[in-house]
């Protein structure tokens, strides 16, 4: 079964990658191309970025999904919440990798997930979904004894920090020994800090140049040290994790998964 893919944010970087991948996927065919109303790109071809056609025109339209199979959305809160309200109108599943969600927003996601379904993650790669995995496991067999301190860099451009990647490690590690990362969380250290409270999570994050995204995660004993460390050299790695999500999600019918769920690991 050929999987008929739809992608939001067409002309940005990461929809040029989404769509170069759909494309080059044995099992995968841009069906739909989708864009902000007003974008110089409406009426292009999907694929002219390459040098190729598609036979996809770019569009406005939110009804061109009405026959699609997975509409993959690295949008913006606003506009990935409008495109859920059509996928559930017309049977639609969804790849959600947009970040920045209010509860409420996710709320809206849940909700939808029992007409449609959906694989919503901050981070697509099969990399740092199994880095997940493998820091579920360190932090239960390292409970007591060991600092935690996570280290991110990315290049220059990025606005947020810690990076929601970083932020997420935390959590894992944390959930894995029994910590709220909401207390225990330490951001930044200046000045006389006193001793390190043992039960605290330590971020550290750097910027610049075009670092695409390093994470290292820490867990510092007496006499041992254990790194557990990602490093993104493409971001091709989020397009080429959308595509297996795209294939998890051929015959589900409902149901709210993330890549953990995709790559078999829960």
């Amino acid at each position: 079964m050929i999987i008929k893919l739809a992608i939001a944010g067409s002309s940005g970087r990461m929809g040029r990658m989404l769509i170069e991948a759909a494309l080059n996927t044995e099992d995968c065919s841009l069906f739909a191309a989708l864009d902000r109303p007003g974008s110089t790109a409406l009426g292009q071809d999907a694929a002219a970025f390459l040098g190729r056609e598609s036979g996809v025109s770019i569009t406005s339209d939110l009804a061109v999904l009405d026959g699609a199979d997975v509409l993959i959305d690295f949008t913006r809160p606003e506009g990935t919440l409008a495109h859920i309200e059509k996928c559930r109108e017309y049977g639609v599943n969804m790849i959600i990798g947009t970040t920045g969600f209010e509860t409420e927003g996710k709320e809206v996601i849940r909700q939808a997930s029992q007409d449609i379904a959906i694989v919503y993650a901050q981070n697509m790669s099969v990399g740092v979904n199994l880095v997940f995995k493998l820091l579920e496991i360190a932090a239960k067999a390292l409970p007591t004894g060991y600092d935690v301190e996570i280290v991110e860099m990315h290049h220059r451009m990025k606005v947020d920090a810690p990076s929601g990647t970083a932020i997420r490690m935390g959590e894992v590690v944390a959930d894995a020994m029994g910590r709220d990362l909401k207390e225990c969380a330490v951001y930044g250290r200046e000045g006389v800090t006193g001793e390190r409270d043992p039960s605290t999570i330590g971020f550290a994050t750097l910027r610049g140049g075009d670092v695409i995204g390093d994470h290292t995660v820490v867990f510092a004993g007496m006499g041992e040290r254990v790194e557990v460390t990602h490093k993104a050299s493409n971001r091709n790695i989020y397009a080429r994790g959308s595509m297996r999500a795209a294939a998890f999600l051929k015959d589900k019918k409902n149901g709210l998964f993330d890549m953990q769920d995709v790559l078999g690991l829960r």
